[in-house]
């Protein structure tokens, strides 16, 4: 598909802005690299964001992934190639990622990312998930094009 719109030269005070919430993401959290990674794949793979998909993909054969664990991410529920930790994260991007479907953040899903993420760990998960869909719906709507040189 053709790019549609190169939004960073359009508008590149908000763009500017996004690339610094990333930054800090990956610089100012705990999160770990590979966690994050998958985080963002995932919400891209719900969102269907071909861009941010190749980018994340390659970003985790970066940091060694099995292509195997990368191939199963999309039905991660099915399969026990992700730990406890990744899949309460991996569940909390569903929850909050799917919300323009018509679902919620319920009590029992805070609950279950709760075991496994606190104060500001959470938050940062948090962040990142609504970073990646930031992301997502950008890429959605203006089909930048993915260079794999630039991974």
């Amino acid at each position: 598909m053709p790019q549609r719109l190169r939004y960073p030269e359009i508008a590149p005070e908000g763009y500017e802005k996004l690339v610094g919430f990333s930054h800090y993401i990956n610089t100012g959290t705990s999160l770990d690299p590979v966690l994050k990674a998958l985080v963002d794949l995932r919400a891209s793979q719900i969102n269907g964001c071909g861009f941010c998909i190749a980018m994340h993909s390659a970003e985790l054969r970066k940091h060694h992934e099995p292509q195997t664990r990368i191939d199963a991410l999309a039905q991660w529920q099915s399969s026990d190639a992700f730990t406890p930790r990744e899949r309460a994260a991996l569940a909390w991007t569903e929850t909050l990622t799917n919300l323009p479907a018509g679902s919620h953040a319920s009590d029992s899903d805070f609950s279950a990312v709760s075991e496994f993420f606190h104060g500001k760990d959470l938050v940062d998960l948090t962040y990142a998930i609504a970073n990646i869909n930031a992301w997502n719906r950008l890429g959605v709507a203006f089909r930048p094009i993915f260079h794999a040189e630039h991974a």
